[in-house]
Formats: C-alpha cells, sequence, structure tokens
C-alpha cells in the first residue's frame, strides 16, 4: 500500500508540475499578445536590459538614439567583467540609417542601410588605453599607425577619433567593431501585465531586435545577419522592474553604467527549462526549446519545436533529443560560465507539414529513419539511422558547451545555453565550444518535479496547417485515474 500511495503522490506532483511548462509553450504559441510594426518605428532611446556577453567574449551594455531625420548616435559600453561593472571603453557612434523593404531572407524583419560618419573611444582606464592602442597600431592600416604614440598617457574623458567618413580614416577593424546589425531591424511590442496585486491593466513594452554578431571573430566585419541579437527595450516603455534601463539610459561615454552587483549562482541544472519567447537563429530558423535535465544520473532530454514564422505559429517539425553530460567545471575564458560536455545518444523527429514530410520521404534510404513512411504529426525514431542527413542530425554525437544560470529582477530562475555557431554547424570540438549565450530559458519545474517522461509536449493541443490534430499531454484527470487503479490492484 505504501507504494502505492507513494506512486499516486508522483502522479499528483506531476499533474501539478506539468501545466506550467505546458502553459508557458501554449504561451509562446498563442505569441504572447505580440504585434510587430512593419515598418518599424525607431524613434528614441532604446537600452540593454542587463550585461550582454558577445561572441569573443565581449561584455557590453548598448544605448541607441535614433532620431526622426533618419540620425542617429549609439553608445556601445565595453567591460572587463560579465557583470558589467568595470568600465574598459566606451564608443560613441554616429551616423544615418534608412529603412529599406521587409526582408525576404528573415520573415518579420525589415532591410535596412547604414552610414557612418564617425566613431569615437573614451577609454576608461589606462589599461584599457594601452591594450587597444596596441591593437591598432599592430593591425591597422598605414593611416591609423600611431593612434597613440608609445608613452601617451592617460587622459580621462578624452575622446578619441577611430572613424570619420570626413578624412576617409577607419581604425575600428582591429576592435572587432561593425554596425552591420543595423542591417536587419525589428520592432515588437506587447503589453506586461501590473506586477503590484492591487493594480490591474497593462503597460506597453516595445522590444528592438538588431540583427545577430557573427560567433567567429574573422566574419564578424563582413557578415551580414539573419538572426537577432538579445533585444533591447525603448527607455520610455520597457518591462519593469528593469534597475539596468534606468541606469543604461542615463549613462553617456564620459560615465558608463555600472549595473547593480549579482550574486553569483551555482550551477543547478535539475529541473525543467522552457524558452522565454519565439527565438530567431541565423540562417532562418524560429524555434522554441524545452529541456529537463536529471541531475542524480546526468541525463537530460530536449524538445525543440521549430516553425516557418517569426511568432511561432506555424509549425514545421519536432525534434526530441536525449543523452548524458558532464559534471561543470568553471570556464577559463568565459567568466561566469561553465563548461560541459553534452553527448546526444536517441532522438526523434515529428513532421508537422506537408513541406516537411515531402522533404524526408525524399531523402536517400537509411539517411533519416524509414524511408517513404513519414507523415504528418507522428513522431519516428531515427536512432536506428544515426540521426537524419536532411535534418543535419548525426548521432550519437558529443558537443561542447557554455552554460550559465541567473535570477531575473523578478528572481526567476534563467538558464542560458552557448550561442550556436552561426555557420551552422556544431560544437563538437573544445576549440568550437560557444563564448557567448542564446536567449535564455527559464525553469518552469524544480528538481522535485522532473516527470518528463509524463509529457509530451508535441503541440500542446493545437492542429498543424493541414488540420491534423496535434497529441497532448496526458491530462490531469488521467493521471489520477490511473494512480486509483493501482491503488486498487494493491
Amino acid at each position: 500500500m505504501v507504494r502505492c500511495w507513494w506512486l499516486a503522490g508522483l502522479l499528483v506532483a506531476c499533474a501539478a508540475a506539468e501545466p506550467r511548462c505546458r502553459q508557458q509553450l501554449r504561451h509562446l504559441q498563442d505569441s504572447a499578445g505580440i504585434a510587430a510594426r512593419l515598418p518599424p518605428r525607431l524613434e528614441g532611446r532604446w537600452v540593454s536590459t542587463g550585461c550582454e556577453v558577445r561572441p569573443g567574449p565581449e561584455f557590453l551594455t548598448r544605448s541607441y538614439l535614433f532620431y526622426s531625420n533618419r540620425l542617429f548616435k549609439a553608445l556601445q559600453f565595453y567591460y572587463w567583467d560579465p557583470s558589467c561593472r568595470d568600465p574598459s571603453y566606451s564608443l560613441v557612434i554616429k551616423g544615418k540609417l534608412r529603412l529599406r523593404q521587409a526582408s525576404w531572407i528573415t520573415r518579420g524583419a525589415t532591410e535596412a542601410d547604414y552610414h557612418l560618419h564617425k566613431v569615437g573611444i573614451v577609454f576608461h582606464s589606462p589599461r584599457a588605453m594601452r591594450e587597444v592602442a596596441s591593437w591598432i597600431n599592430q593591425t591597422s592600416g598605414e593611416g591609423c599607425r600611431g593612434f597613440l604614440p608609445p608613452g601617451r598617457s592617460w587622459a580621462p574623458g578624452a575622446l578619441y577619433e577611430v572613424l570619420s567618413a570626413k578624412t576617409e580614416r577607419d581604425c575600428t577593424a582591429a576592435l572587432g567593431f561593425a554596425m552591420h546589425e543595423l542591417s536587419l531591424v525589428r520592432v515588437e511590442r506587447h503589453f506586461q501585465p501590473l506586477l503590484q496585486p492591487q493594480q490591474s491593466g497593462s503597460r506597453l513594452v516595445e522590444e528592438l531586435y538588431l540583427g545577430d554578431i557573427h560567433t567567429d571573430w574573422g566574419e564578424r566585419l563582413h557578415y551580414r545577419p539573419t538572426g537577432y541579437q538579445r533585444p533591447m527595450q525603448s527607455a520610455l516603455h520597457h518591462a519593469h522592474p528593469c534597475p539596468a534601463c534606468g541606469i543604461i539610459s542615463r549613462a553617456d561615454e564620459h560615465h558608463p553604467p555600472i549595473l547593480p552587483a549579482r550574486a553569483a549562482l551555482p550551477m543547478q541544472l535539475s529541473g525543467s527549462w522552457v524558452s522565454t519567447h519565439c527565438e530567431v537563429r541565423p540562417a532562418v530558423l524560429f524555434l522554441t526549446r524545452y529541456f529537463t535535465f536529471h541531475g542524480n544520473n546526468h541525463t537530460w532530454e530536449g524538445h525543440y519545436y521549430h516553425y516557418s514564422d517569426p511568432l511561432c505559429r506555424q509549425p514545421t517539425f519536432t525534434i526530441y533529443a536525449s543523452g548524458h553530460y558532464t559534471q561543470g567545471i568553471p570556464s577559463a575564458k568565459v567568466r561566469g560560465g561553465t563548461e560541459l560536455a553534452f553527448k546526444v545518444t536517441q532522438a526523434r523527429v515529428t513532421p508537422m507539414d506537408q513541406v516537411t514530410v515531402l522533404m524526408l520521404n525524399s531523402s536517400e534510404a537509411g539517411s533519416c529513419g524509414l524511408a517513404g513512411s513519414w507523415s504528418a504529426g507522428v513522431e519516428q525514431d531515427i536512432t536506428p539511422t544515426n540521426g537524419c542527413l536532411a535534418l543535419g542530425i548525426k548521432l550519437p554525437h558529443t558537443e561542447y558547451e557554455l552554460f550559465k544560470t541567473e535570477r531575473d529582477t523578478q528572481q526567476r530562475s534563467l538558464l542560458y545555453i552557448g550561442e550556436r555557431p552561426t555557420d551552422g554547424s556544431s560544437p563538437d570540438s573544445p576549440d568550437k565550444r560557444p563564448t557567448s549565450y542564446q536567449a535564455p530559458l527559464i525553469q518552469c519545474a524544480a528538481a522535485s518535479e522532473e516527470f518528463s517522461s509524463y509529457i509530451s509536449l508535441k503541440y500542446v493541443g493545437r492542429k498543424d496547417a493541414n488540420g491534423i490534430e496535434a497529441l497532448k499531454p496526458l491530462p490531469v484527470a488521467f493521471l489520477l485515474f490511473i494512480a486509483l487503479v493501482f491503488l486498487r490492484w494493491d
């Protein structure tokens, strides 16, 4: 009897844990009330919502001001540390931006042309001045040699010009600097419910998505983005609370923002984690993610829900993968990050539209499941064929990852997983380990609530583009019924 009461308790706990993850995925599928303005309206100031990490790594915050006459002034503040409390130098970027047409490559985005008028740099320490001067003097062209003569003393607040359209001087390459992010633009609007219990209604939140930065430093100067960076938010219409937003919006190149100190969190992976919004990756991939990590035996499982649209409403296929992972160690290259290795041993694929079905059925025999047997809404195991060549999945394989956990301003646990290589490859060797992060996942179930084997998060009660009913999670009533049956048998 004790055994069955334990089972009943387990199933009841599962029923309680399941909705939080499922509700978050449904919330994303319903687009969370998001509206995208086409063409986007950029006038005003946009700021980072926290310390950002770019490939390298580079730690920075941003504050961009767009004027109604198409001119802009962008401030980029760089730091030595991942908490953005120890400034290194600031860039002042001035230029002009012209919005063009809707992107033919990245759905929902607008393409733009930009022209830089000038870029200046302000050093916040003698060390920063020495290092940057060394980079420019060693790697730049003839016009930049002697940018700062050896022995030049640091002058707090002094602004040095590193790019000028008038003099045709450009010494920014040594910094890995480019503003190609401005060539791809998207603005989203949604309403955030007021957090105070005594308040009702909601507030407008506007987010600015700019083009992504190539993960390979050598490619970033020439890369034209097809994905996005972490979004900035309007200084007037941002989510609350956001301590960083006000600090960054009030900063200037001479007074860089110093973000509030944050306690370092130990890496606690156990539990379930889900996307916070519809994500966009380079090469035009729209997806949401759902992971469960089992700390007791270091196994993991993940669901990747792929879509054809930027609001994640039109599903194309789902990938389920599982395997095990190593004990994490602190990263020597990316402060605040943890290095792990993930072994992927099993995978299953569910095509959700006829285009994907046709592609999979056209694949070479033995390269992706049972040839010619794919149909919409029906899952198939691709482990026996060592993956799926058509989808770029190889089994088994190991990926070298970078993880980080944080708490947001509402004390919710966030998980950052390493950014995927821009070229679409896999981080399958230690030298390809990420140095930056994807959009964060939010914890939707704690370690004590890990019951992913009971949660079939295929497409949570929706129909696909062909009207096929998506598979649903087991309902709570059914779980309780099973528990009662076991009690009666005992």
